[in-house]
């Protein structure tokens, strides 16, 4: 479950209610792409904006339409009650994973934070993945934390913030990390700029907003990530600048709408108000890219189907 590219596609709506055509697209496209698994409902498919029956039926379509591919599915809620009883959906619906941040109202603890995984993971039977999301959460995860919370049952990946850029010091935040978990836990890295590096320093998956669009793009980066081949990797990646450049400045999800709205793949705003993607004229210093990697994608067959 937990290796490869875990691609995060978005969930989107029509006039404030669930897409389900358009969900079920960009799902059954990443199922086709062969991703190593789906993540629905992370912040890409904006798990907080929706209540507990829109996100029952969400997780229920992804996992019908991914076939074989395993799905993971945020449970994440103010309250552990509420929490509780997303997990209990989330798993009837057939998830192979659950993922967890601690999101708040109020900042929380490190206290309250290892107490929120300590009670959920006593009611799972699925993996759980640990969501570090200090830019949304405003909580900050130290080491030693993330060890004391790897080390509780069912819990086997956190889905970390990026890593440095630079090689060796990316490698030595890898190891340090990785000295604080549980030998085959699984280290994953978000942030797209940082999936290549994070991969080549020796992290196990990518948590990835692009990936949810463009699988098949994202999966050769991984495989030669996977190999090995530093070079290819770090050149594709390279390749992709332009957009990483659009995520720093607008963010990944504000830019990943704009760009399934300009494909086709979903109905403009797409996003639940008062959020937006930002306006397609920003997306015209990418167009030709934008139109390379949807024919090699194969996005507009999918959109006519």
């Amino acid at each position: 479950m937990f290796t490869g590219l875990s691609a995060f596609p978005l969930t989107p709506l029509r006039e404030e209610e669930l897409d389900e055509s358009a969900f079920l697209r960009l799902i059954q496209h990443l199922a086709v792409a062969r991703v190593d698994s789906i993540g629905v409902l992370g912040s890409t498919g904006n798990y907080m904006y929706f209540d507990r029956p829109e996100r029952r039926r969400i997780i229920e379509l992804a996992v019908g339409a991914a076939g074989d591919i395993p799905v993971m599915a945020s449970i994440s809620a103010l309250r552990i009650r509420e929490v509780l009883a997303m997990a209990e959906d989330a798993q009837r619906a057939g998830v192979t994973a659950v993922l967890l941040a601690p999101v708040s109202y109020q900042p929380l603890t490190e206290a309250e934070t290892y107490l929120l995984y300590e009670q959920v993971t006593r009611h799972l039977s699925v993996p759980l993945c640990v969501y570090d999301n200090p830019r949304v959460t405003k909580f900050t995860f130290s080491d030693e934390l993330h060890g004391r919370i790897a080390a509780l049952p069912h819990v086997q990946s956190v889905k970390l913030p990026g890593v440095p850029l630079d090689p060796q010091e990316a490698r030595q935040h890898v190891q340090r990390l990785r000295s604080h978990v549980p030998e085959g836990f699984a280290l994953g890295v978000s942030g797209d700029r940082y999936g290549a590096s994070g991969l080549l320093a020796g992290c196990d998956v990518w948590y990835s907003i692009l990936g949810g669009l463009f699988p098949r793009t994202c999966l050769k980066m991984v495989r030669h990530a996977q190999a090995g081949r530093m070079k290819e990797a770090l050149e594709q990646s390279a390749q992709l600048k332009p957009i990483w450049d659009l995520f720093d400045r607008y963010g990944g999800l504000r830019v990943a709408a704009a760009i399934a709205i300009r494909l086709g793949l979903m109905e403009a705003p797409g996003l639940p108000l008062p959020l937006m993607p930002i306006v397609q004229t920003e997306l015209q210093e990418i167009e030709e890219q934008l139109d390379s990697l949807a024919a090699q994608e194969g996005i507009f067959s999918v959109r006519s189907e």
